[in-house]
């Protein structure tokens, strides 16, 4: 399964996610932000590859049906509800991200 976290910046809330999902057996993780200033900029190319989409606020998801419109008809996007109020690899940050995914995935303990 292909997942995409996204944030704005794609500094600390979707990279985070990217590092401690990517070690799980059967997901292939990437992040990207929305903002001009992302540190790796959401693209047509990751939509495209994402079988599962991970926004960590309800702007991020309507700044990609701006976007990429109809691109994500098919796609599986859930709103994690995470406010840009962590660091990179916060440990509080990686709990509530372990258990909002898995409201929508398996992820082992």
């Amino acid at each position: 399964m292909k997942i995409l976290f996204v944030c704005s910046r794609n500094k600390w809330r979707s990279p985070t996610a990217e590092k401690i999902f990517h070690k799980y057996n059967g997901y292939d993780v990437r992040s990207a932000g929305t903002e001009e200033g992302a540190r790796i900029k959401v693209t047509s190319g990751h939509i495209g590859w994402a079988d599962l989409i991970f926004v960590m606020e309800k702007k991020h998801f309507s700044r990609l049906k701006h976007k990429f419109g109809s691109m994500l008809n098919d796609k599986s996007i859930w709103n994690l509800d995470i406010p840009d109020d962590y660091g990179y690899m916060d440990e509080e940050l990686i709990e509530i991200l372990k258990a909002r995914v898995s409201d929508y995935i398996e992820v082992p303990e």
